[in-house]
């Protein structure tokens, strides 16, 4: 059968078609919706882990018990899960086991661009780069079958453009394959020095027997194009994943291509007698200059970064004029598009803990969520933010060194990611730390998961639930209070307090997410124009509900949940309920 696919979904698939039983991810753009299509089927246990380092090792347990088995990340997941990766390496699995991730060229929705073939070098671990949604399957199912073989992990790379693009897919059943039996293996699996220095010839051993395999599987692939009038072909592009569909969009059949669809390792003959075929070799790759220097080593002359930017997306037009292929330019605007910057959703209940913040004039350490957001115009009131759970660690530091006036925000799910840690350093350590937990009963800004302090699983189901005020307190810290952050004064009251008072403290600023199916909207709001002076106060707090025309401020009510923030500001009272 045929379908329309995702590439996320298409990867999802050709899991479940390849037999998987376990998988465990944790949420990330671009490669949540994998995850996510997998809860669906309901031959695979499926979970939303705390973070990638814990859903890495329980796919490989999942591997080493004799089930097939997926894990999912973006690529700065892999930072986190690379200590896991390194090691896995060196043991191998006993059932197959994937794991994908989804770098991001643009950084859309990351905070840095990063090229995770580099992880696939590094570790010594093969990697597959699918080019649209078909292969995403296809490799997907090839993949459980290369690491079976060759006793190893397997990644596929992703990138937005494959993830969030369809292509068609032709599905298949679903074949579940024997239990692999368990066999008590202490020197494969004990990484202990001993048994690690036994385990890096092997590792070395399997990575030359896979660039043999390079040379010849279907994953790479030789593409000839037209010759020129001297019967020679002219240009010859080495590419992969979404590059590769830009340069046939480019170029069609008029370009000589070697399409690579395992990027690490990649092959050496192949790539030097395709180099043998052609007058001019390019390489089109976006992020690092990761087969451009392969070839290089190899002794081949070839272009690639002198012609295409290290940072960001490449696009058919890019290609197309750094190549000198005449192309549409599209039509260009009389009118210049203003910036729309993303902003806090209408009732997000971050908006009233930001201001306040900002009112206060504290120095923020921020962290990764939708209160990122915080840091943008006109409520600017985020200082810093670098990754998961940075937050509470670099405040602790911060405030070691002399710092004063500070505070850190982190969300509910990403302190259970990653900010514990960094929570049981500052109580044991006794930094005067103030901690606020932005508790909003999701995983917001991947899109709505659920989390260990939401108390239901990815199917819905009630579970375990982290209490966070007792884990708070477990880890050492005396001082937990629970504030509404849509209540200004007491939400205030209660940072400054905290704030000048010695010692750590967490504050939980407690308000579920308006965009959850169980937050109910109140009444919108109405602004009375007789009461309104135009002083713009209200627009402090940038709710995109409200807006200010012929010097009063207007409210739409379509958009308007009710939340009241914005009449805590107006001293006018010009505020009413619909």
């Amino acid at each position: 059968m045929k379908e329309l696919l995702l590439g996320n979904a298409a990867v999802a698939r050709g899991a479940w078609e390849a037999g998987i039983k376990v998988a465990s991810s944790y949420p990330g753009t671009p490669s949540t919706e994998i995850t996510l299509n997998l809860a669906k089927y309901d031959e695979i246990y499926t979970e939303w882990a705390p973070n990638e380092k814990v859903a890495m090792e329980v796919a490989w347990g999942a591997s080493v018990a004799g089930r097939r088995s997926f894990s999912g990340m973006k690529h700065v997941g892999l930072n986190v899960a690379a200590d896991t990766l390194f090691t896995i390496s060196y043991t191998g699995v006993n059932a197959g086991m994937v794991c994908a991730v989804a770098d991001e060229p643009g950084m859309h929705s990351s905070q840095n661009e990063q090229d995770s073939r580099h992880y696939a070098r590094a570790a010594k671990v093969p990697m597959l780069e699918p080019a649209d949604s078909a292969e995403c399957l296809e490799y997907t199912k090839f993949a459980y079958e290369m690491s079976e073989e060759f006793d190893t992990p397997v990644f596929i790379r992703l990138s937005t453009r494959i993830s969030h693009s369809q292509s068609i897919v032709k599905t298949s059943e679903r074949v579940e394959p024997p239990i692999r039996e368990y066999v008590r293996n202490i020197p494969k699996y004990v990484m202990m020095p001993g048994f690690a220095r036994a385990r890096h010839p092997i590792v070395e051993e399997r990575t030359n027997k896979l660039i043999a395999m390079a040379e010849d599987t279907f994953l790479n692939r030789i593409e000839m194009g037209e010759k020129n009038a001297s019967g020679e072909f002219e240009l010859g592009i080495i590419t992969s994943g979404t590059c590769y569909q830009y340069v046939k969009e480019v170029f069609g059949d008029k370009a000589s291509v070697l399409k690579i669809g395992m990027c690490y390792p990649l092959p050496e003959k192949m790539i030097t007698e395709f180099a043998s075929l052609v007058k001019r070799l390019v390489v089109v790759e976006e992020l690092d200059p990761f087969i451009e220097n392969h070839c290089k080593v190899l002794g081949l002359k070839v272009t690639g970064k002198e012609l295409f930017s290290i940072c960001g997306e490449l696009s058919p037009n890019i290609i197309a004029e750094k190549l000198g292929v005449p192309f549409n330019k599209g039509i260009a605007l009389d009118d210049v598009i203003p910036m729309r910057p993303p902003v806090m959703c209408a009732g997000c209940s971050h908006r009233g803990l930001f201001h306040v913040l900002g009112k206060i004039g504290a120095m923020v350490h921020g962290d990764i969520g939708c209160y990122t957001l915080g840091a943008t115009p006109p409520l600017s009131a985020m200082d810093t933010t670098i990754c998961m759970g940075g937050s509470i660690s670099g405040l602790h530091g911060y405030v070691r060194a002399g710092g004063k006036n500070a505070v850190c925000v982190i969300g509910d799910s990403t302190f259970a990611h990653m900010g514990i840690n960094g929570l049981i350093d500052v109580a044991y350590n006794q930094s005067d730390s103030t901690i606020i937990i932005a508790d909003n009963s999701t995983t917001g800004m991947t899109g709505h998961q659920e989390n260990p302090t939401t108390g239901v699983n990815i199917k819905g189901e009630p579970v375990g639930k982290m209490d966070l005020e007792a884990v708070c307190k477990a880890v050492g810290i005396k001082r937990v209070i629970v504030v509404d952050p849509n209540d200004l004064p007491e939400c205030e009251r209660v940072i400054r307090e905290e704030m000048q008072t010695p010692g750590a403290s967490v504050i939980i600023a407690r308000r579920p997410c308006m965009l959850l199916k169980t937050s109910k909207p109140n009444p919108p709001l109405l602004v009375i124009e007789d009461k309104c002076t135009g002083c713009k106060m209200c627009m402090k707090i940038g709710c995109p509900t409200l807006s200010f025309k012929d010097k009063k401020a207007r409210v739409n009510q379509t958009l308007c949940v009710g939340c009241k923030v914005c009449t805590q500001l107006c001293k006018f009272n010009a505020f009413e309920i619909l």
